[in-house]
């Protein structure tokens, strides 16, 4: 046999190393069946023990299918991932990208996609604090994790930075009023807000 094809077991045909997935196991660290043999036989084993197999589907050189959305589309399109086969991931970038976004707010906040929309749209898609911007931003206290709505991208983290507190809020208001927040003592280390 010469260097760099190697003899499909299954099919019988003789194919570059790029065609045989590695396998450790194996004196030249290569699968004995190509890579399309190997999923066929894959396929054929788990028909026989019962389980529901996906159809393949082709795609032409350079292209792959992604099942969640249903379309075909160029490698570049697809992130990398070093433990498949293939070298690239099972869902194309856009997909990736939903199903990122869908879970960080499941893990962050402990809601849905539609939860968070029905809160944007209950304000008419407006920032509750300014009034100005789109409300893009999910608020949640920092102490408890409870979601407080929807704000905007400038309103979410000024609010953070004055540490969700409101009583520096309200020295924050009276400084841009013009009015100096003057503490008046009523009791050992308590002071009373101006009115």
């Amino acid at each position: 046999m010469s260097e760099g094809v190697q003899r499909c077991s299954r099919c019988g045909e003789t194919k570059p190393h790029e065609a045989f997935a590695s396998n450790r196991a194996m004196r030249d660290g290569l699968q004995c069946y190509c890579r399309p043999c190997a999923a066929a036989h894959h396929q054929q084993r788990q028909k026989a023990v019962g389980k529901n197999v996906r159809p393949r589907v082709e795609a032409p050189h350079g292209y792959q299918y992604c099942r969640r959305c249903g379309e075909t589309k160029p490698h570049v399109d697809w992130d990398r991932d070093k433990a498949a086969s293939d070298g690239l991931s099972t869902r194309c970038k856009a997909c990736r990208a939903i199903e990122g976004r869908a879970g960080h707010l499941k893990r962050s906040y402990g809601i849905t996609e539609a939860e968070r929309d029905e809160m944007i749209s209950s304000r008419m898609g407006i920032c509750t604090i300014c009034l100005a911007a789109p409300a893009v931003h999910v608020d949640h206290c920092h102490e408890t994790g409870r979601v407080r709505g929807v704000v905007c991208f400038n309103c979410n983290p000024a609010i953070g930075k004055l540490g969700d507190d409101p009583d520096t809020l309200r020295r924050a208001i009276s400084y841009l009023e013009g009015h100096a927040w003057k503490p008046t003592l009523v009791a050992p280390g308590v002071y009373q807000l101006p009115s």
